[in-house]
């Protein structure tokens, strides 16, 4: 395991350098993305965020922002969401939007892993019980969609400085953390189902 200290715009180098299971810091510029915006975009025909055309880190997270007393936008809770989610939009959206990392929670499956080794790019997710306590390292610089999608679902644009730790649980050699611990998960999964009452051959929520 290695460290590493990151910055927007990366180097498909660097990125590429990266092994699952290192943990890196990220500072520079971000834009933010949740299932509506993916829709919007890719099944509605909409354009694509500003952001998406000179920010190559991607956030899964849907923040919670007001204005203070001054106008200004203040980010007052931070929390990425699970990847997985958005598993039907993943791998066009490291295509078209030219993404180098993702940032968020759990894991992506197989389409987007191959779209991430051929395009160059990560998934991290936080090496934290509460990201929210890093929010004194990200700073709102604008938004996005706020009137179409509501502020949840918007395109934020953060300014981060030296934001992590984060782990390595994707990597552009095809390498996934959650697949290389999958048995041991899989058999304690297995026995909570069990004893749940619910069916083992469940699959992820869809959410459209």
């Amino acid at each position: 395991m290695a460290v590493y200290h990151l910055k927007t715009p990366f180097r498909e180098e660097e990125i590429r350098s990266l092994s699952v299971g290192d943990v890196v810091y990220v500072s520079g510029e971000a834009f933010t993305c949740r299932s509506r915006l993916h829709r919007y975009v890719f099944d509605e025909g909409h354009d694509s965020p500003k952001a998406a055309s000179d920010r190559d880190l991607l956030i899964h997270v849907g923040p919670i922002v007001i204005r203070d007393p001054e106008g200004d936008w203040k980010l007052v809770s931070f929390m990425p969401t699970s990847s997985i989610r958005f598993e039907k939009w993943g791998a066009r959206s490291v295509e078209t939007w030219g993404l180098r990392m993702i940032i968020g929670k759990t894991t992506m499956g197989e389409e987007t892993m191959a779209m991430m080794a051929k395009k160059g790019c990560v998934h991290v997710s936080p090496q934290s019980v509460s990201p929210n306590l890093w929010i004194d390292h990200i700073r709102i610089e604008g938004v996005e969609y706020f009137e179409e999608l509501g502020s949840i679902e918007a395109t934020w644009h953060m300014k981060l400085d030296e934001l992590g730790p984060f782990v390595v649980d994707i990597d552009t050699k095809g390498k996934n953390l959650y697949k290389a611990h999958e048995s041991e998960v899989d058999e304690a999964r297995i026995a909570a189902l069990k004893q749940l009452g619910i069916d083992p051959d469940y699959q992820y929520t869809k959410l459209y």
